[in-house]
């Protein structure tokens, strides 16, 4: 059997909607959360490049570790903590290419009465930032 359950009380909150930055830097993209699932949420870190579909490009548990999607394992990391309920994204070594859409997304499991945890089947709340990255002046 699937329980759908409501999404009421989880949310998102990030920083400013865009982000200018230099090529070959480095940025942080903050992203913090609240769940009514108890210290037991799921984080998503999406890139959309234009014209495209948001990409998977890591996810971070409360409960565990989670995992960087190929393609997202060498310049990209996010560190989940529970206590501050944040998941910034870090990029390193700044490219033209990493210009685009990041998404994070939140989606808790909760347990009720039941005895197997029921998954939340919705994204609960996604929220974006724009980053642009740019050259140095000295190189352009």
């Amino acid at each position: 059997r699937t329980y759908l359950m409501p999404c009421t009380g989880d949310h998102i909150q990030h920083q400013q909607g865009s982000v200018i930055a230099t090529e070959g830097g480095l940025v942080t993209l903050s992203c913090q959360y609240n769940t009514s699932a108890n210290n037991d949420a799921y984080l998503y870190w999406f890139k959309q490049e234009a014209n495209d579909f948001p990409k998977h490009m890591l996810s971070r548990y409360s409960i565990g570790s989670g995992d960087n999607t190929a393609g997202f394992k060498e310049r990209f990391n996010a560190s989940l903590n529970a206590k501050t309920q944040s998941v910034p994204l870090t990029i390193q070594r700044l490219q033209l290419s990493d210009s685009a859409v990041y998404y994070c997304a939140l989606r808790p499991t909760v347990t009720t009465r039941y005895t197997a945890p029921l998954q939340k089947h919705c994204v609960c709340t996604w929220v974006c930032t724009v980053l642009c990255v740019v050259c140095p002046l000295t190189l352009c």
